[in-house]
């Protein structure tokens, strides 16, 4: 299993200062989308520019023009790059093909679709690398976490590996390392902790087994 840090609420320099902190106990750094919507690629680039060897991921979002948004995610020079479950079919296979074509990979993110089950199965036979059952950080509000849809999905999928997203923090860490998921992706958990490199370390810990 691997911890991917999701950072949200910052800027490109903000996001370079914490990434030289945490760089050492993460193992894949996403750039989230809110970053993205207020200045574009520049933080995957920086990134790229600074940490050449480093695994980003690129959470576009994308849920339409896929071969174009994959298209300039891979050229910013992001590993992974995010489309929305909820897009057409073809647009998925387009990110599919375009981060394929570039030697990237495509997660698929399942926020906010009803029968996860059934859309998990499409997805995995139109050959993403990654699916990701994902609770919306307005949702997270209502107490929902991402446990129950990983559960579901998890013997349904059989080619693409699994991530799972959304309000995990030390109650749920367990629960969601029992099922092992090939992503653990945690947001605030991390960022929001006043010791973000520790705080990294201690889910570490959880992950490769150390608790």
């Amino acid at each position: 299993m691997k911890l991917q840090i999701a950072i949200d609420l910052c800027n490109t320099e903000e996001l370079l200062e914490l990434v030289s902190n945490v760089k050492d106990v993460v193992d894949i750094v996403e750039v989230g989308t809110p970053i993205i919507m207020l200045e574009g690629q520049l933080g995957i680039i920086k990134l790229r520019e600074k940490y050449p060897n480093m695994v980003i991921l690129d959470d576009t979002k994308i849920v339409d023009g896929g071969k174009l948004e994959a298209g300039y995610a891979c050229a910013a020079g992001a590993d992974i790059v995010t489309v929305l479950a909820c897009a057409d079919d073809i647009t998925i296979k387009d990110v599919i093909e375009e981060t394929h074509k570039h030697h990237r990979k495509t997660m698929v993110d399942l926020i906010n679709v009803a029968d996860v089950v059934s859309r998990a199965k499409e997805i995995d036979e139109m050959g993403a690398d990654y699916i990701c059952v994902h609770t919306a950080s307005d949702v997270q509000k209502t107490g929902k976490n991402p446990l129950d849809e990983l559960k579901k999905i998890k013997s349904v999928v059989t080619n693409a590996k699994l991530a799972c997203a959304g309000g995990i923090n030390l109650k749920t860490i367990a629960s969601i390392v029992e099922l092992e998921p090939e992503i653990v992706i945690i947001g605030s958990g991390i960022t929001m902790a006043e010791d973000p490199k520790a705080m990294a370390a201690l889910y570490q810990s959880y992950i490769k087994g150390g608790q």
